[in-house]
């Protein structure tokens, strides 16, 4: 099976102004004649993903990737500015980013929220789509997002305490996601300091296959949780501005594109049964299930599928 490549750092970086005073970052690697490929971080708000280029052949590849609206260089940042930030403005930039770049056609690679992105904007723009990579698959449907904020809590019950005892007894205990985004649009600078933490420790016990509630790397950083964690409840409130269950529902428009889904069979931030459902619903996908894997694409067997996945596209 093939392996990641060694690192691989980026040729060209570009900044893009798109609508709404919104500049994004973009940075481009591997081979400037090489088969594009457009990867979608996750989050939202993660920010663009050094491990996620080795996934891909740089030879072969053309590596684009981009911070999206208000994380990582991409300006104004969501601690500041929520504006104009929407799914439909996501997938505004990514034709804005194709056509300034001259790209007809380019895989498209997301993991969890950008898969959720990568959907929206294949079933919008088609034929711009040659094939797509999708792991820890998710549509963001309201019952996903009931789960990761609610239902979640019967495997996790100890952290699920902490994560509804950091709401305010005047805020709806009963609906999380929209108390977090109350307290992360507070005023006070420390509440909303607060609520990042809080949002991100709930996050870190289910990351993984792994019992841990390790922040990784980049959660340590109190400006990257607080941009996160705006981004998080602000499209989680807003139900991605998408009508529910209609990436599922119009999944036949992607009849014609190759799909390859990557689930981990432990993943508890986004159940298989979202994957399954897409996979019976998208003619010419396949769905490869890894076994002890969860929705890290660090667990074991995870990046190995991705980099086979990917490598089955490179003609």
């Amino acid at each position: 099976m093939p392996e990641t490549c060694p690192e691989i750092a980026p040729f060209d970086t570009i900044f893009i102004d798109v609508s709404e005073g919104h500049r994004l970052h973009v940075t481009i690697a591997g081979n400037p004649a090489g088969q594009a490929a457009i990867l979608l971080h996750g989050g939202p708000g993660s920010g663009i993903s050094a491990t996620a280029r080795r996934y891909f052949d740089p030879k072969r590849y053309r590596i684009i990737q981009f911070d999206q609206r208000g994380c990582g260089q991409s300006t104004p940042n969501a601690a500041v500015s929520l504006e104009h930030n929407t799914t439909h403005h996501l997938i505004d930039d990514m034709e804005t980013i194709r056509a300034a770049l001259g790209v007809n056609d380019w895989l498209v690679f997301g993991t969890s929220w950008g898969s959720t992105l990568g959907l929206a904007y294949a079933q919008h723009h088609p034929r711009h789509v040659r094939a797509m990579v999708l792991a820890g698959v998710t549509t963001t449907r309201q019952k996903e997002i009931d789960w990761l904020y609610q239902g979640l809590g019967m495997f996790l019950p100890g952290q699920w305490q902490r994560f509804i005892a950091a709401i305010p007894d005047h805020m709806p205990k009963d609906d999380p996601v929209a108390a977090y985004y109350q307290l992360l649009n507070d005023a006070d600078p420390a509440i909303r300091a607060g609520a990042a933490y809080e949002w991100h420790l709930w996050e870190a016990g289910s990351i993984t296959a792994e019992s841990t509630s390790a922040f990784p790397e980049k959660w340590q950083d109190e400006h990257y949780r607080l941009t996160r964690a705006r981004l998080c409840a602000h499209y989680f409130h807003h139900a991605a501005w998408l009508d529910d269950g209609v990436l599922l529902r119009n999944a036949g428009r992607l009849a014609g594109i190759p799909g390859l889904l990557i689930q981990g069979m432990h993943d508890l931030q986004g159940p298989p049964v979202t994957a399954y459902e897409l996979a019976v619903a998208w003619p010419g996908s396949e769905l490869i299930m890894i076994d002890g894997a969860g929705h890290s694409t660090a667990d074991a067997g995870m990046e190995e599928a991705i980099v086979s996945a990917i490598a089955r596209f490179a003609n």
